[in-house]
């Protein structure tokens, strides 16, 4: 797959490696990466929440995104339904050449495996309009309860800043905004 230009690998001794993930503890050896891999060098910033998000909470969410792509952030997010979907749609709806695809997907599964699998066109939509998908686990890892945690670590790690718009309790978003806080950034 990578012979035939599905993807790259990006390794941290590169210049195409994101600077900011230099800052975090344990960063990955090695990015696997579809699309526009600049977007990894450019400010970003995470969007993370509900699976189950309120009606209010996915209009707020693309909202932001949508402005925030405007005024030219990326906006990052791991790609699961509710939250997640609607921070890539909002920052995917720019209609100027120069802010389309603002916005990167962390996957928590490998490169080649589109999970959830519904979203598969949300992954192409990502990648078609100038966005970029990365993962730093090996291509042909399926979904695991311990590969998100990792997710959300680059998630945290690309980022200058967390949002979260809408969470419970005990959930992944509130993973990535206490990992966002240990690495001494900003949570919304």
């Amino acid at each position: 797959a990578l012979n035939s230009g599905k993807y790259q690998l990006i390794f941290a001794d590169q210049s195409a490696y994101p600077t900011q993930l230099l800052q975090i503890y344990d960063p990955p050896p090695l990015l696997f990466c579809r699309g526009n891999s600049a977007r990894l060098q450019q400010a970003q910033i995470a969007m993370v929440g509900s699976r189950k998000p309120t009606a209010h909470a996915q209009k707020t969410t693309f909202d932001m995104a949508q402005y925030l792509a405007q005024v030219g952030y990326v906006i990052t997010s791991g790609l699961a339904v509710g939250v997640d979907k609607c921070a890539h749609l909002g920052a995917l709806t720019q209609t100027h050449a120069e802010h389309q695809g603002r916005t990167i997907g962390v996957m928590g599964t490998g490169i080649d495996v589109y999970y959830p699998n519904h979203h598969e066109q949300l992954f192409s939509q990502i990648i078609e309009q100038g966005g970029c998908l990365v993962s730093e686990l090996l291509p042909h890892t399926l979904p695991h309860r311990h590969t998100f945690p990792r997710r959300n670590r680059l998630v945290a790690g690309l980022s200058l800043a967390t949002i979260v718009t809408e969470a419970t309790i005990k959930s992944g978003s509130l993973i990535t905004a206490r990992l966002t806080s240990e690495q001494g950034k900003q949570v919304f």
